[in-house]
């Protein structure tokens, strides 16, 4: 299983392109696919596993030392570690913490747990965080080949190493593994491909049905059931055709700041926002997707400095909703995806199709969404959606796309006045207008899609995407027109949907409108109640349509991006807009 992020992720630039981690090297024996994304792709996410293991290590990791030089071994330390056996008379062996090794011939280095040294023998002792396993070994493979993998570290500085201990914290146990000629050969082995494999910009194909994904903590991002059932690859009839392997809602939500002058500081682990009207509130980093900073509020560097550490994006807005762009830090140091979707929007006919799927997806979902929602007949809108649904597959270019989206768009908001329960007059809607919107209808479905549009950049950027480099939505200065490209399939399945929520359901009022003669613009207690809207529609749980379990549609989002990406690379043959039921 996946340790912690410092452990399998962070290394310095000299041995960044060449050494092996000790740590990678067990993922690798455990799962060539989640060494790509740890190693090669600089992939994290922690699960309840991978936080008990950190949990594990508080101690150990506490303090560096080094290690001596076999005859100039320090005085024992005072210490409280595992115990270990001792042979009456002998002087107990001295033990080093969190202990870094490295060897440039080996191409290997590692980061040991505990090491027992003493008259020129080395032992390491790994901690792990489960219990003994129930097998002839009494350990897995992959945790034997990281343990040989210190001891051939500990025999390159001039130590003996015959063996290692993994301390099992479950069980409160030490489990001996001895360093025979054949583990050797296997960690050697592993070694080399590792190498090898740590240079590949193609991912490693996913496990078929494993039973290994199901604590995995990166099952989420590498979607290895959804991957299989998208190639057509059948899993083993015991198992669910496609297991969801991530929660159906995150715990993190997003924290949005609107009141001007407010400010966004840190304390420990929390942040702290302070503003005039509700004074000081905090809010655990661990709680936080993500940070919407709208019109003029405050962050503090400090703060800037925790999120992006902890990879939370930074979210500004315009007051009026308008984006301006995400404050992130450098999660991803994979380039691959980036010079992926270059060549795909340098392709027509790639780029070509991926629109024409996109623009399906949204169509299809106006049609649903019409059908469900109006008031009376609506069969000849509906039949017009039809009409420009089918159009799109004889499109030759994406101007011809475009017309087919218009000619969707025209007939799908004719009748979007009658999927309003408002009285009459109250929210009359006869057109989509913007720059500026003329009415509450358009004010608040402008600012519905701003927030759209935020969900889906934050999305792409966690891929490692370009959020301002589109296939079907042309690059311009200040757009970013891949989000823009994503969220044509979510308009009507969120953010329209956000719109008539709040209206049927009383949550907004004309009174939260102020309008002039040209424009209409929301006061801060309708955009209140829109995000409150908007927020609840990405926490509703949906079945999704061709994986057929549940999930909330924020979680949709974040799905759409990852299988655009593996699109992208080339491991999925096409990308599949989203389309409810």
């Amino acid at each position: 299983m996946p340790g912690s992020p410092l452990e399998s992720t962070a290394c310095g630039p000299e041995d960044a392109p060449d050494l092996i981690q000790a740590r990678m090297l067990n993922e690798f024996a455990y799962c060539p696919r989640l060494f790509h994304l740890m190693r090669v792709e600089g992939r994290w996410a922690d699960n309840e596993y991978t936080l008990d293991g950190q949990f594990v290590h508080r101690r150990v990791d506490q303090t560096d030392q080094l290690l001596p030089i076999p005859d100039h071994l320090p005085a024992w330390p005072d210490q409280d570690d595992p115990p270990h056996d001792e042979v009456d008379g002998d002087p107990p062996p001295v033990v080093l913490r969190s202990v870094t090794l490295s060897s440039d011939r080996l191409g290997l280095i590692a980061k040991l747990d505990l090491v027992e040294v003493g008259d020129g023998l080395a032992t390491p002792i790994d901690f792990k965080r489960g219990r003994v396993p129930d097998n002839a070994e009494q350990s897995w493979e992959p945790e034997r080949v990281q343990l040989m993998a210190q001891g051939l570290l500990l025999r390159e500085h001039g130590y003996r190493c015959d063996l290692g201990i993994l301390y099992f914290a479950g069980s409160r146990r030490r489990v001996e593994i001895g360093f025979d000629p054949q583990l050797e050969a296997r960690t050697l082995e592993l070694l080399r491909q590792a190498t090898v494999a740590a240079r590949a910009r193609r991912i490693p194909p996913p496990l078929v049905g494993s039973p290994k994904c199901l604590g995995c903590s990166l099952s989420g991002i590498c979607l290895p059931d959804e991957t299989d059932a998208l190639l057509h690859i059948a899993p083993d009839p015991a198992t669910p055709s496609v297991r969801r392997l991530y929660p159906a809602r995150p715990d993190a939500l997003p924290v949005y700041v609107q009141e001007p002058g407010a400010s966004v500081g840190k304390s420990d682990q929390s942040l702290v926002v302070r503003s005039r009207t509700a004074g000081e509130s905090r809010v655990l980093l661990k709680d936080v997707s993500q940070l919407v900073l709208m019109g003029p509020v405050g962050v503090t560097s400090p703060a800037i400095h925790l999120l992006c550490e902890a990879g939370v994006p930074i979210v500004h807005l315009t007051t009026g909703g308008w984006f301006h762009g995400i404050t992130a830090g450098f999660s991803l140091r994979n380039s691959f995806a980036r010079a992926a979707q270059y060549a795909a929007a340098a392709d027509p006919s790639r780029a070509l199709a991926f629109a024409k799927s996109v623009v399906e997806a949204k169509l299809r979902n106006q049609r649903t969404f019409l059908r469900r929602n109006c008031e009376g007949d609506c069969s000849d809108e509906c039949g017009e959606l039809d009409r420009a649904i089918a159009m799109t597959s004889r499109a030759s270019d994406l101007g011809g796309l475009l017309g087919c989206e218009g000619v969707g768009a025209a007939s799908y908001f004719r009748s979007f006045d009658r999927m309003l329960r408002s009285p009459i007059g109250e929210f009359a809607f006869s057109a989509r207008n913007r720059r500026p919107p003329r009415d509450p209808v358009n004010a608040m479905l402008s600012f519905a899609y701003a927030l759209l549009a935020k969900e889906v950049t934050v999305a792409i950027a966690a891929e490692g995407l370009d959020p301002w480099w589109g296939l079907y939505h042309q690059p311009r200065h200040g757009r970013p027109s891949l989000a823009l490209d994503l969220m044509e399939e979510f308009r009507p399945l969120v953010a329209d949907s956000v719109v008539i929520s709040a209206i049927n359901n009383g949550m907004v009022s004309p009174g939260d409108f102020v309008r002039e003669a040209a424009a209409c613009a929301m006061k801060a207690s309708a955009r209140k109640a829109v995000i409150r809207a908007f927020e609840l529609r990405l926490d509703q749980l949906v079945t999704h349509p061709r994986f057929d379990y549940r999930c909330s549609w924020r979680q949709i989002v974040v799905l759409q991006a990852r299988l655009f990406g593996k699109w992208l690379r080339g491991e999925l043959p096409e990308y599949a807009g989203m389309t409810t039921r």
